[in-house]
């Protein structure tokens, strides 16, 4: 899938990246029709955050469908429609 990727002060990429898997029974993965800008994303473009290596994927304001749920979950099902403030 492709995803915006974090490379360096002022280096953002949109790059090819592992599609996302269930690694947790908490997770779960939608797939994204609608997105936004953070604040925090702009830090990101402008700075140097000493948690980010090269290539982590960018974003977390988002919408859109449920496609799979991790097993520990009850409130989610596939098909929803959620929001990720």
């Amino acid at each position: 899938m492709k995803a915006l990727t974090w490379h360096g002060k002022g280096d953002i990429r949109c790059d090819q990246v592992a599609d996302p898997a269930i690694e947790d029974d908490r997770d779960v993965i939608i797939k994204v029709t609608c997105c936004a800008i953070c604040g925090s994303d702009l830090h990101l473009m402008n700075g140097y955050m000493p948690t980010m290596k090269s290539g982590d994927v960018l974003g977390h304001e988002t919408m859109g469908e449920v496609v799979e749920v991790g097993s520990g979950h009850s409130k989610f099902r596939k098909g929803d429609r959620i929001v990720v403030p």
